[in-house]
């Protein structure tokens, strides 16, 4: 599910891109179609060579005022992560088109740097400049408001994250969101409503159960005194973890991961019961 989300936000990306150039050169803004045309030569071209650098370069040089170009330089830098070099490059995007890139700084923030204040004020501005749908994040496993919501979480402002969260799924419950229960279970653990938290779980396994969701089930049923169940579900945890369905991104680790070493340390502890 996530590689088709991905796959989509890339097309889709990739389609409106293509059509820009164009756009420009209709509304007779001739720096920015060549501007446009020149950043089309960059791509091909590894992000963190010379060339591609360069290239973008030559972009600016065209025209100063094209945000993409800044955006595409600064890619390379919070990748490596220079995030010195990053910020002036993405912060310049965002002066000169902050529709297009203030959600996308606000998801950086949290997933790369957790500025969870940073990023609450990037979602939250993007939202009164779009007012409609913000969409997803960069990778598409999650929508923005989920990002805000997890932020709102990780400065305790707990109650606020789950009302994000509800009020989120009300609207969106058929989405084929990757996480969104999971991270809605956990702030119901947190909140010691187990019952609460086992539902949001399950409903979590309907569609992409993972290790870290079955040991949140594990520990719901600890703490309500169901054995039985705790064990169970603590084994199923493993064996998920073993099978490779666990929380995953390639850059950095999700908020509420849970490790395989937690796991093992749990089985052990439920031997003595």
């Amino acid at each position: 599910m996530r590689l088709i989300i991905t796959y989509f936000l890339f097309f889709f990306a990739s389609k409106i891109f293509a059509q820009n150039c164009e756009a420009y050169k209709l509304e007779g803004n001739l720096k920015k179609y060549e501007a446009c045309k020149k950043q089309k030569e960059a791509y091909k071209y590894y992000q963190f060579t010379k060339e591609y650098q360069e290239l973008l370069d030559e972009v600016i040089q065209i025209d100063s005022t094209y945000d993409n170009a800044y955006w595409a330089k600064s890619i390379a830098y919070l990748k490596s992560g220079d995030f010195l070099s990053w910020k002036p490059l993405i912060d310049k995007a965002v002066e000169l088109n902050p529709k297009m890139h203030l959600g996308y700084r606000g998801w950086c923030r949290y997933q790369f740097f957790r500025d969870y204040k940073g990023a609450i004020k990037d979602i939250e501005e993007f939202e009164k400049l779009i007012k409609d749908d913000i969409g997803y994040c960069q990778n598409g496993d999650y929508h923005l408001l989920i990002a805000k919501a997890i932020c709102y979480k990780a400065i305790d402002e707990k109650d606020k994250a789950i009302k994000i969260i509800e009020n989120y799924l009300k609207e969106n419950d058929g989405e084929p969101d990757l996480y969104n229960y999971y991270h809605l279970g956990v702030l119901y653990f947190e909140k010691g409503d187990y019952q609460q938290a086992l539902i949001k779980f399950n409903k979590q396994g309907e569609n992409n159960d993972l290790a870290s969701n079955r040991y949140y089930m594990a520990m719901c049923y600890k703490y309500l005194k169901n054995i039985h169940k705790y064990k169970q579900e603590i084994l199923k945890a493993k064996k998920l973890s073993d099978e490779g369905y666990v929380l995953k991104d390639p850059y950095t680790h999700h908020y509420d991961k849970v490790y395989l070493s937690q796991i093992i340390k749990e089985i052990d502890i439920s031997k003595e019961f």
